[in-house]
């Protein structure tokens, strides 16, 4: 099961339906086309060391349970949409509104909807995957063994902070997020986590791959 199908089956398409006032059939439709855009522009912004560290709090905020349709917070919903697409949001809603079956007003609505599913869905995921336990230390010293070799640096890079290596700096943040999100999206929502926005969304069904490369371009817009 694809990571967009796999997140809306926990979403009752009846109700979807009503809350929106659209036929089942076309909120089921458009409904995969905006979790689609949802999932890619995750996983484009993920490429941005920036991008990523935000992600990662939003992430943390939505771990737990689903929720309900009815209970979503849609204000919620809709700053995770402007954080996913910036200013590109009603692009995004009218240019999924033109693929075929498409309905950008059905999209925009679904959009703000959606967005707290769908990440509460990734961060459950990315919590299965990187676990729940402390982050490995150091084997300790043992007495008479000479001092660890300093681990030599690069002076044009700045000085790592207190407890991280040195060698995670530059993109690990973005790199290691973005990789954990290939692993779950697979070809659902990118067929690569290289190449910014363009690899990450590649993957995507349709028109609409490069409907998000070409929105997005290198990450999270403005």
């Amino acid at each position: 099961m694809s990571a967009v199908d796999d997140a809306l089956s926990q979403v009752p398409m009846d109700q979807l339906a009503a809350q929106v006032g659209a036929p089942e059939d076309q909120t089921r439709q458009a409904a995969q086309q905006a979790a689609q855009a949802l999932l890619g522009g995750l996983q484009a912004n993920a490429q941005d060391p920036a991008g990523a560290q935000s992600l990662m709090g939003a992430l943390n905020d939505h771990q737990g349970r689903t929720p309900d349709v009815s209970s979503v917070d849609t204000g919620d919903g809709a700053a995770i949409v402007n954080n996913i697409f910036g200013g590109q949001q009603d692009e995004v809603a009218n240019r999924l509104g033109g693929l075929p079956g498409g309905n950008n007003d059905l999209v925009k609505k679904l959009l703000p909807i959606l967005a707290p599913i769908i990440l509460s869905y990734i961060a459950n995921q990315v919590q299965g995957k990187v676990g729940g336990g402390a982050a490995p230390q150091p084997t300790p010293q043992q007495p008479g063994q000479p001092a660890p070799a300093p681990v030599p640096t690069d002076p044009s890079q700045p000085a790592p902070a207190p407890g991280q290596n040195p060698g995670d700096q530059g993109g690990a943040a973005g790199g290691g997020l973005g990789d954990i999100l290939g692993q779950i999206l697979g070809g659902a929502a990118g067929g690569g986590t290289t190449g910014g926005a363009g690899g990450a969304t590649g993957g995507l069904g349709g028109g609409l791959g490069g409907i998000l490369g070409d929105i997005l371009g290198g990450g999270r817009k403005a």
